[in-house]
């Protein structure tokens, strides 16, 4: 598909010509540094200011200028069951950012969104959510706020279709991002994307870890290469399990050094998205504790065109977890804990 077949389809599928215009020249840019040097990223240079505030410092004024109808709406104790919990498509409270919250406190959450992730992804990640929520876009998301915010430990989440994202502030000690996150890409019209995924902001990830698997010897693909995938169950989807050993896949630690090096490109696509100190943390998370105990693993009872690229795949360790399933478009979750046994 060209870049004006794709112009066609966008088209098609949602209202707003010019977050069709601006996803698509996304989509279509070069290669880009990601965060942490190996990922290649959907650049969009923006305006932001050089020293804008942080999003914690956001939340906060956020926070502030709650009146007491929205704290009732959106104000929870820390530790409260729901701030843990993920899912694919969910609205963490009744509040909508576009029905409950004035233009400046809308803005101020989407400041606090786009300052959570890397500057090279963040307006095509603010252009998917538009994308995949016909085009209502944060309006359409949810957020809650749990403790407070400048006086103690907090947490800020927003969700929505294909979007949990969080801000804690490290609140959380050991904790990457604050727990659980998702993101997923209804690219296209229709519900079931072809097999090469065109115009998915995040599948270049899978083909990075597909990288791997073709570096793999007959041998190693075996063990790799399984039938079915962990079924996706929300929060369930990312419980950790502690185990070293007996995890399915391939050992990381039985690797060459050159496929070990891929495997770290294919951690630093996925945190590519985020903002530097949070993948940063993610990553000391693994390295070097829990690296050696990681597993990969595809699965080919998913297999869309029968190509043998594995649209589902995963690397899970002690404390951490990446699922990427690919069909019928991207869903992928992200769970990341210090090492229990660190």
């Amino acid at each position: 598909m060209n870049a004006d077949e794709f112009a066609d389809l966008t088209h098609n599928c949602c209202g707003s010509s010019l977050n069709r215009r601006n996803f698509l020249k996304a989509a279509a840019l070069p290669a880009a540094v990601s965060v942490l040097g190996n990922a290649p990223g959907l650049r969009i240079v923006g305006d932001e200011p050089a020293a804008a505030p942080d999003s914690e410092s956001l939340v906060t004024s956020l926070y502030k200028s709650l009146n007491e109808k929205q704290q009732a709406q959106i104000c929870l104790p820390f530790n409260h069951q729901k701030q843990f919990e993920v899912q694919n498509n969910w609205h963490i409270t009744k509040a909508r950012i576009g029905r409950d919250f004035t233009p400046e406190q809308q803005d101020l959450i989407k400041q606090i969104f786009l300052g959570l992730h890397s500057p090279e992804y963040r307006h095509a990640v603010l252009e998917q959510v538009a994308w995949d929520t016909d085009e209502e876009g944060l309006e359409d998301c949810s957020i809650a706020l749990f403790g407070r915010p400048g006086e103690q430990d907090f947490e800020f989440v927003l969700t929505g279709r294909h979007v949990t994202r969080r801000c804690d502030g490290n609140s959380l000690d050991g904790t990457a991002f604050g727990g659980p996150l998702f993101y997923g890409h209804q690219a296209g019209k229709y519900f079931d994307e072809k097999p090469t995924h065109p115009g998915n902001v995040y599948w270049y990830q899978a083909k990075r870890a597909n990288e791997v698997f073709q570096m793999l010897d007959g041998k190693q693909r075996k063990t790799a290469l399984l039938h079915k995938a962990r079924p996706e169950q929300g929060t369930k989807t990312v419980k950790l399990t502690g185990k070293t050993k007996e995890l399915p896949g391939i050992p990381i630690e039985g690797l060459s050094p050159d496929q070990k090096e891929h495997v770290r490109k294919v951690l630093a696509d996925v945190l590519a998205p985020f903002r530097e100190k949070d993948a940063t943390e993610a990553m000391k998370l693994i390295e070097p504790d829990q690296f050696g105990h990681l597993h990969l693993a595809f699965y080919k009872a998913i297999d869309l065109g029968n190509d043998g690229i594995w649209d589902v795949w995963q690397i899970e360790g002690p404390a951490a977890l990446i699922f990427f399933r690919g069909e019928p478009h991207v869903h992928a979750y992200i769970h990341i804990r210090k090492h229990p046994l660190a």
